[in-house]
C-alpha cells in the first residue's frame, strides 16, 4: 500500500518557470518537452521540497523569490504523518501542504502544513517519502556504503535482527574501550587526584569538625568577650527589678508593683474591674520575679576565663582553616568530605576496574566476532537472491548476457588488538559488522566482474539502477520514485524494456520520469509536457497534460521531430497500444 502519494507540485519564478503547477499521477507520470524548455526544473522543484540544497542562482531573473507548493496525500499513522503532526502540522483530511520560499539573496524558509520549520525536518521526511535518481544521484549506487546499505535492507530480519545485537554490543565496547583507555592513560593524574584527596580526608578527620560547630563557637567567642559588660549589665537589670542588697532603702520595680496589688486587693471585692486589674498586677509581679531570678542566673554563672577564651579562638581558627579550603562553612566542608570518600573509593578501585573492563571488552569482542559471522552468512545469502533477480531484471531490459554478483569480503589486520575474530581470522570491523560490500557487474561472458562504476556505461549504469529498484521495491518500497534521464544512452528494444520495468515499479509506488525516450513516456499513466513562451518562460499553461490526439502528437515529436509526419504518428499509436498491452 503506498503510504503517502505527491498529488501537485505549483512552481512559481524557479529557473525558466514563471508559474506552472504539475499534476501527478498516483502511478507512472512521465515528464517530457524540449531541450531546455525547464523538464529539470520538475526535478528541481520536488528536491527543494525535500530539503535539499537552495541555490539562489535558480530564482528566476527579475523575481524576489521563488516558490514551490506542494500537496501530499497522506496515511494516517504513517511515519511521515507522525513526525509532520510532532512538529506542529495539520493535516487536512489526509493532506499535507509543503512549501519551501528561496529568496534572490539566498534566504530559504520552508512550511509544513501551515506551520514554519527547520528546512533539515523537510530532509528527515524525504527519506520516507521519495528515492531519487539522476544524474548526480547514480553517483550514490556506486559507493559500497549505500550498497551495503540496499543489501541489508533487501535481507529483511535476517541481517537487521543480528546488526541491532551487533550495534548494541559495538557500541558497548566503545564505551568500555574508551574507559579503559582513559583510566590507563590517566593513571598518573588518578595517582597525583587520589593523593591530593586524601590529604583533605585526613586533615578534616584529625580536626573532627561537628555539624554548626563554627556558628555555635562564634556565638560563644561573642560572650566571652564581652563578658564583664554582660554580667555588669545583668547585675544592674537584677537591682532595678529585685533590689540591690547593699542599698536597703532603695526602691525597685519588684516592691512597687507588689505595693499597687496590695492596694487594688484590699477593694477589689467592690468592682470586678478592678479585680481584673489586681489580677493583672499579680502577673506581672511573678513575671518580673522569674526574670529577676534567671538575670541573677545568668549573671552568676557567666565565664569571664580568658583561657576558655583563647581555646575557642584556637578551635575556630582550625574550623577556619578547613573552610579556606574545602567549604563556605562547616556543612559545606563535610559535604566535600562525603564527594571525596566516594571518589577517592572510585580511584583507589582503579586496578579493580581494570581487570573488570579488560575482561569484558574481551567478551565484548568474542560476541562482535559471532555476530559479525552471522552477519556475513546473511548477507551473502540474500546477496546471491538479490544479484539474481537483478540479473532477471537486466536480461529484460536489453543486457542478456549480464550478471550482476555481490563482492562481501572482509579485510585482516596485522594487530589483533584493532580486529574481531571471525572465521580464525583478525579482521577489521565497524559499526556495521566486519563486511565490505561491493556490487559487481560483468556485462558480457566472459568479461571479469567489475565494480559497477568501473563496468558499466552511463545507459548500462541506468538499467542497472532501475533493475535494482525494482528488485528492492518487492521488499521495501519507497512511496514516491523520481528518475530524471534515467534512460540516458538506451534506445531501440532496452527503452520499451525500460519503460515497462518502470510501470511495474508504479504498480506499488508513484514513479515520476522526467525523459526523452517516447518508448518510456508511452507506458506512463499520466504523460505531462513542459512547453514554453515565445519569451523563453514557462507559464501556469505551460505543464499540460496529455491525452488522446495530444498524446499522439507529442510521442510523434519525441520520435521524429516532427508533429505531423503519418509515419511518426502511426509509431506513436503502435507504441501507446504496445504499452497498453504488455504493461
Amino acid at each position: 500500500m503506498v503510504v503517502s502519494v505527491l498529488e501537485e507540485m505549483r512552481i512559481r519564478s524557479l529557473g525558466v518557470i514563471d508559474d506552472a503547477v504539475v499534476e501527478l499521477s498516483p502511478g507512472f507520470t512521465a515528464v517530457t518537452g524540449e531541450t531546455g524548455a525547464g523538464k529539470t526544473m520538475v526535478v528541481t522543484s520536488l528536491g527543494l521540497l525535500l530539503g535539499g540544497r537552495a541555490d539562489p542562482a535558480l530564482v528566476r531573473v527579475g523575481a524576489k523569490a521563488a516558490v514551490v507548493e506542494g500537496r501530499l496525500a497522506v496515511a494516517g499513522g504513517s511515519s511521515v504523518a507522525v513526525r509532520a503532526e510532532e512538529a506542529g502540522a495539520e493535516l487536512d483530511d489526509g493532506t499535507l501542504l509543503v512549501s519551501r520560499t528561496l529568496s534572490a539573496e539566498g534566504r530559504s524558509r520552508a512550511h509544513l502544513g501551515g506551520r514554519s520549520v527547520p528546512v533539515g525536518l523537510l530532509g528527515e521526511l524525504a527519506d520516507d517519502l521519495v528515492a531519487v535518481h539522476g544524474q548526480t544521484d547514480q553517483q550514490g549506487l556506486m559507493r559500497p556504503a549505500r550498497q551495503r546499505q540496499a543489501l541489508d535492507r533487501y535481507a529483511g530480519d535476517a541481517v537487521a535482527a543480528p546488526l541491532a545485537k551487533y550495534a548494541d554490543a559495538y557500541r558497548r565496547l566503545r564505551a568500555v574501550s574508551a574507559e579503559l583507555g582513559e583510566i590507563t592513560e590517566r593513571a598518573r593524574e588518578r595517582a597525583q587526584e587520589a593523593d591530593l584527596l586524601r590529604f583533605g580526608l585526613d586533615e578534616i578527620a584529625a580536626t573532627e569538625p561537628l555539624p554548626g560547630e563554627d556558628a555555635e563557637l562564634a556565638a560563644e567567642a561573642e560572650r566571652l568577650g564581652h563578658a564583664e559588660s554582660l554580667a555588669s549589665a545583668a547585675t544592674a537589670a537584677h537591682a532595678a527589678l529585685a533590689g540591690d542588697p547593699e542599698d536597703p532603702e532603695g526602691v525597685d520595680a519588684g516592691t512597687l508593683v507588689a505595693g499597687a496589688h496590695r492596694a487594688l486587693a484590699a477593694v477589689r471585692a467592690h468592682d470586678p474591674a478592678l479585680a481584673a486589674l489586681a489580677d493583672r498586677l499579680g502577673e506581672l509581679g511573678i513575671l518580673l520575679a522569674d526574670v529577676a531570678g534567671e538575670l541573677a542566673s545568668y549573671a552568676s554563672g557567666l565565664d569571664a576565663d580568658p583561657r576558655r577564651l583563647a581555646t575557642v579562638e584556637e578551635r575556630r581558627a582550625s574550623l577556619a582553616h578547613l573552610t579556606r579550603k574545602y567549604g563556605e562553612d562547616i556543612a559545606g566542608v563535610l559535604a566535600w568530605a562525603r564527594t571525596s570518600a566516594d571518589r577517592l573509593a572510585e580511584l583507589d578501585g582503579d586496578d579493580d576496574r581494570i581487570g573488570e573492563l579488560t575482561a569484558e571488552r574481551d567478551a565484548l569482542r568474542a560476541e562482535l566476532g559471532g555476530l559479525a559471522q552471522e552477519l556475513t552468512d546473511a548477507r551473502t545469502e540474500a546477496a546471491k537472491r538479490f544479484a539474481d533477480a537483478v540479473t532477471a531484471e537486466l536480461a529484460s531490459l536489453a543486457m542478456p548476457h549480464a550478471r550482476v554478483t555481490f563482492a562481501i569480503r572482509q579485510n585482516e589486520t596485522a594487530d589483533p588488538e584493532a580486529g574481531i575474530e571471525v572465521g580464525g581470522r583478525a579482521v577489521a570491523y565497524g559499526p556495521h559488522g566486519a563486511d565490505d560490500v561491493e556490487l559487481l557487474l560483468a556485462p558480457h561472458p566472459g568479461a571479469q566482474p567489475r565494480p559497477i562504476a568501473k563496468g558499466a556505461s552511463g545507459g548500462e549504469l541506468s538499467r542497472v539502477m532501475l533493475a535494482v529498484e525494482v528488485v528492492f521495491a518487492g521488499s521495501d518500497p519507497v512511496p514516491t520514485y523520481l528518475f530524471d534521464e534515467v534512460d540516458a544512452g538506451v534506445g531501440g528494444k532496452a527503452a520499451v524494456e525500460v519503460g515497462r520495468r518502470l510501470a511495474k515499479l508504479a504498480r506499488t509506488a508513484q514513479v515520476v520520469v522526467v525523459t526523452h525516450l517516447p518508448q518510456v513516456a508511452a507506458f506512463a499513466d499520466r504523460h505531462l509536457v513542459v512547453e514554453k513562451t515565445v519569451d523563453g518562460a514557462v507559464t501556469r499553461s505551460g505543464v499540460k497534460a496529455m491525452e488522446g490526439e495530444d498524446r499522439i502528437r507529442e510521442l510523434s515529436r519525441m520520435l521524429a521531430g516532427q508533429e505531423d509526419s503519418q509515419l511518426a504518428r502511426a509509431h506513436a499509436e503502435e507504441l501507446l497500444q504496445a504499452a497498453r498491452a504488455g504493461s
